[in-house]
């Protein structure tokens, strides 16, 4: 369907005030009348233009491209409309912003599968522990613990609840001694994690007889890299704590022991997220779509 060209100037009115109510003051008309206007021109086009979170409005690639074509002759800007959308096979840029935890993304299967599914799809990922507004910086979609996710966004399981594991090499262990109770960990080395350089590590956090508790721990080494507190503790410099499920290949070989499992409970797990489902660009839901033939297959629940 060919869109209703008097729609441009109120799309390229929000593009240009990066903000619905900007756009509004700027034509003189109310904010709601240009949210309509530019959701009945993405209707048309089969796709999102603007994304748009109670914090930021950013423009999608189909919206950059518009506007980068609306300095051209008309029968040019129709012929850029009508081809932003529809049925098109999925391609373009897509940019995803990964917690550095989020090893079911970022171990390769499930990225690597999706790559060769679309090889019109270019994949940039951020690994990043930052709390970023992924539409503000520009990305298509995160993944992150579900319980750190803003609401206003659309997230979809990734994995299933996680747990956490306390762990430390056999030759640490046999040298220091087994922790019986999480108050006993003060006395230990202890490899810690922290998101960003100038925050403290995060607390390790347990349960016993239903309430929860964190252990102010004085950590002797601690890192943004959840790979070097996994080879510290290989090389038995002390206790790490992280979710378990990275562990689990070095558990199940015995390199690693974990301890204290009585005081650790699930959690909800990872989910890929993203600002709203209309009109969703076709790189985007073919990702979606991915990640969720993906888990059917692994038999996840």
């Amino acid at each position: 369907m060919m869109p209703d060209l008097n729609l441009l100037p109120v799309f390229l009115a929000v593009a240009e005030e990066e903000s619905f109510a900007g756009a509004a003051r700027r034509l003189g008309v109310t904010r709601s009348a240009v949210s309509q206007g530019v959701q009945r021109l993405e209707n048309a086009c089969g796709i999102a233009l603007v994304v748009r979170t109670t914090r930021s409005v950013r423009l999608t690639e189909a919206g950059s491209r518009l506007l980068q074509h609306l300095g051209q002759p008309m029968a040019e800007i129709g012929a850029a409309l009508e081809g932003l959308g529809g049925d098109a096979r999925p391609a373009g840029h897509l940019k995803i912003a990964v917690t550095s935890i989020a090893d079911a993304f970022l171990s390769g299967p499930l990225l690597g599968s999706f790559a060769e599914a679309h090889p019109d799809i270019t994949i940039d990922v951020t690994v990043t522990d930052e709390t970023w507004d992924i539409v503000s910086r520009g990305f298509d979609a995160g993944v992150r613990l579900g319980e750190v996710i803003e609401r206003d966004m659309v997230a979809i399981p990734l994995t299933g609840a996680q747990c956490e594991a306390v762990v430390a090499s056999p030759a640490y262990l046999e040298r220091h001694g087994v922790p019986q109770h999480p108050s006993d960990l003060s006395g230990h080395r202890c490899i810690a994690w922290r998101p960003a350089p100038d925050e403290v590590p995060a607390p390790w956090e347990f349960e016993e007889a239903g309430r929860t508790f964190a252990v102010a721990l004085t950590p002797q080494i601690t890192t943004n890299d959840l790979r070097l507190m996994l080879r510290m503790a290989l090389a038995g410099a002390g206790l790490t704590y992280a979710v378990r499920e990275t562990f689990e290949p070095y558990l199940a070989r015995g390199e690693l022991v974990s301890v204290l499992d009585d005081y650790l409970e699930p959690y909800p797990g990872f989910y890929l997220y993203f600002p709203n489902r209309r009109n969703m660009a076709p790189k985007l839901r073919a990702l979606v779509d991915h990640v969720q033939r993906y888990r059917r297959g692994r038999g996840a629940g």
